[in-house]
């Protein structure tokens, strides 16, 4: 019962410190392209590769790992936003914005993912 109010209390977090970074940068970006959603996940795929890899590694246990990546990162990054946010500029017609929205929210996460785990493996 204890791990499950942890990763709930980090989820919160999460969720906390994705509202004020999304309030944030959309106080200045006023395009089109939803640039706050994109880059919450863009630090969320780089900071879940790091993770991973810093657990395979095993310099952190597998506790930390669960609060940090199913409690934290489950609560900031935001996929479901991202495919919210695609499906309402093909609506409005934004063909464009929405496919390159489309493919960089695929992409560059990956490569984020990959980048972490080359951060979380330095030294190993």
């Amino acid at each position: 019962m204890g791990t499950f109010l942890l990763v709930c209390i980090c989820g919160g977090l999460g969720a906390v410190a994705r509202f004020m970074l999304n309030t944030s940068i959309q106080r200045w970006w006023h395009r089109a392209y939803p640039l706050s959603t994109f880059i919450i996940n863009i630090i969320a795929a780089l900071c879940a590769g790091t993770a991973a890899a810093a657990y395979f590694y095993q310099t952190v246990n597998y506790s930390t790992y669960l609060l940090f990546v199913a409690g934290f990162l489950g609560g900031f990054s935001t996929f479901s936003t991202a495919i919210n946010e695609m499906v309402s500029l093909t609506r409005t017609r934004q063909l464009a914005v929405a496919a390159f929205y489309f493919l960089t929210t695929l992409v560059v996460p990956f490569c984020a993912v990959v980048l972490g785990w080359f951060f979380g493996s330095i030294g190993h």
